[in-house]
């Protein structure tokens, strides 16, 4: 990791470059103003916390230039930037001019006088935990003269965005703290709020969605992976740099990027910086650099030896009968190309066999035999399936779905030890027989009525035998981590309430590994699933609590931990863990999705190898 400047040097890079922009003609000081020069101006509305003073308040004749607007949607708009800056490195000099479903009567360049209320916009409601928008509304604008240069852009790089993210304030708002633009990069960001800014040559961290956005990152070599991302590896580092882009460009003329992870924006993508409630700060591009398609491909795991057990993960999305076809299709070529046909698989969200419509069916036999076909169609095996149904919308998802976990296992390689017993609402005991560890229902699901699993899947036990040695598999799929509060959150740290339930949830899990061990120390043992959270999280240190699992993620390198990518980090919530005995293991996420604009699923599916 490189050298990194002092707060004090980068606060003075970014007045470097605004005295540069004076400099230039480009922005002119403000004791050079001839209009307005004794009324209210931007930095006045902006302030130097993330509230505006003047919050509630009439303002009138503020003066600034039009540098885009906004001309779809509901929440149109167009932002107005003074090109007379105060001396303040912690007030914006920007500001939105919100018009609702009204077209804006401006053009980018005109120099106006805005009249208006000043308030602040909590993008999904003020419930939500972010920050607010500062913004005028009900607008009364005087065009002054048009064709104006625009002030020039704030370039982002490591030495004008701080490597530390946001100040703490012990889990409150941050909202009243004063800016500290060279100290934080949250800070900074708000300091540029609505702002002019731009990225050079910028990485592509996140790939493009089907909204029409990407994530790229102002500082390319910190925390990168190998194939062009960046590692979320500690609650302390989430990657400052990163910042979504989306366009202003009409798309028909400009067609917004198809990019992947590792491509790269050449040249200069600027516009003013937004903050919105599906990502955080954003630049609402004007300008687009060029994509340069890095070529990134899909990953290749090795075929397992004939002495060897290969075990793998696969969370495959929602997948129902009312899926298109091509999907089934590119899972089974994952699972039989890129997975090289493990013997076992561990599914997440399977759903029922009429997929969404809430009916009472919970059945998902079609759903799985429409993969097991696609499967043998693309060469692989003939699996075999097992599952539970779970009882009518109580494992949480999409509601009607009853997602549920299941496994897919090759029965020339492995056999399944199928023991009656099994139900949605039984718990699954771990019993000695033969002086050995068995299960009292295969498959069976572990403490069901335990109120960890309340409106989550419950964890799926099963018992398998591969050449004469049993193992016991384990499919999860924990709580997901909605309702936390985001990285970008106006609370700092975020809570992260979910994990509450993700913890219970590991502490069951580890609890019924321990009476598999206490019936035979030697149990072959695989937790493996969706456990979404990360390997450095409370949840996952309650699972393997007591050393009775061994988290394989672990024994990779720092840059290949990630099998899903959020907002432009790369992380871990898929696992496989294994018990004591199992020894060394060959261990591999198998990167297919999560890194690519086209995906079957948003995430990664893993594999290990295990020679008895």
């Amino acid at each position: 990791m490189p050298t990194r400047r002092s707060p004090r040097r980068r606060t003075a890079t970014v007045g470097t470059l605004i005295a540069g922009a004076l400099a230039a003609g480009l922005l002119v000081p403000q004791s050079a103003s001839a209009d307005g020069a004794t009324g209210v101006r931007i930095h006045d509305i902006q302030g130097t916390t993330r509230i505006s003073p003047l919050a509630g308040r009439q303002v009138a004749d503020v003066p600034g230039i039009v540098t885009a607007v906004k001309n779809f949607g509901s929440a149109r708009g167009f932002w107005v930037q003074d090109p007379q800056p105060d001396k303040d490195d912690a007030t914006s000099e920007a500001v939105f001019v919100f018009t609702g479903k009204d077209a804006p009567a401006v053009a980018v360049g005109d120099r106006v006088l805005v009249s208006g209320t000043v308030g602040e916009y909590y993008p999904g409601g003020e419930a939500a935990g972010l920050q607010s928008v500062t913004q005028l509304t009900k607008p009364g604008v005087t065009v002054q003269s048009s064709g104006n240069a625009l002030p020039a852009a704030v370039r982002l790089r490591p030495s004008t965005v701080p490597a530390t993210y946001a100040p703490d304030a012990h889990g409150g708002s941050i909202e009243k703290l004063p800016l500290k633009p060279g100290r934080y990069a949250l800070d900074r960001y708000e300091s540029l709020e609505g702002m002019r800014v731009e990225v050079r040559d910028a990485p592509v961290v996140g790939a493009t969605s089907e909204h029409k956005d990407l994530w790229v990152t102002t500082d390319p070599r910190h925390n990168r992976t190998e194939r062009g991302g960046t590692v979320y590896g500690s609650y302390r580092d989430p990657n400052a740099g990163r910042v979504k882009v989306v366009s202003l460009l009409p798309y028909a003329q400009h067609p917004f990027p198809v990019a992947n992870v590792g491509d790269k924006l050449a040249g200069t993508t600027a516009g003013p910086l937004d903050y919105d409630n599906f990502g955080g700060y954003t630049v609402q591009a004007t300008e687009l650099g060029t994509l340069e398609d890095h070529k990134l491909q899909r990953e290749t795991t090795r075929k397992q030896k004939s002495d060897e057990l290969a075990v793998a993960t696969y969370n495959v999305e929602n997948l129902s009968p009312k899926t298109p076809q091509a999907k089934f299709d590119r899972l089974a070529a994952a699972l039989v190309t890129n997975l090289a046909s493990p013997d076992v698989v561990a599914l997440e969200e399977v759903q029922d066999d009429n997929g969404t419509t809430n009916d009472g069916v919970v059945d998902a036999g079609q759903t799985l035999k429409k993969l097991t076909d696609a499967v043998a169609a693309a060469g692989g095996p003939a699996y075999q399936w097992r599952q539970i149904n779970p009882v009518d919308g109580q494992d949480g998802g999409q509601p009607g779905g009853n997602i549920r976990t299941a496994f897919l296992f090759n029965p020339a390689r492995v056999s399944f030890k199928d023991v009656p017993g099994g139900d949605a609402t039984t718990a699954v005991k771990a019993v000695r027989e033969g002086g050995k560890a068995a299960l009292s229902a295969s498959p069976g699901r572990i403490d069901p009525a335990n109120t960890a699993w309340a409106n989550s899947r419950k964890p799926l036990a099963g018992q398998f035998s591969f050449r004469g040695r049993d193992v016991f598999v384990i499919a999860n799929h924990f709580n997901s981590k909605g309702g936390d509060q985001g990285l970008d959150s106006r609370f700092q740290p975020p809570a992260r309430s979910s994990e509450t339930q993700r913890n219970r949830q590991a502490q069951a899990v580890n609890a019924f590994v321990k009476q598999l061990l206490a019936a035979d120390r030697h149990a072959n043992v695989i937790v493996a699933g969706d456990l979404n959270d990360y390997q450095f999280s409370p949840a996952l240190k309650a699972l393997t609590a007591g050393g009775v699992l061994n988290d394989l993620v672990g024994r990779l390198p720092k840059k290949e931990r990630y099998g899903y990518v959020y907002q432009g980090d790369s992380q871990v919530l898929d696992h496989i863990l294994t018990s004591r005995s199992l020894g060394r293991v060959d261990y591999d996420i198998v990167h297919v999705n999560a890194e690519f604009a086209d995906q079957a699923s948003d995430h990664d599916p893993q594999v290990l190898r295990w020679k008895p």
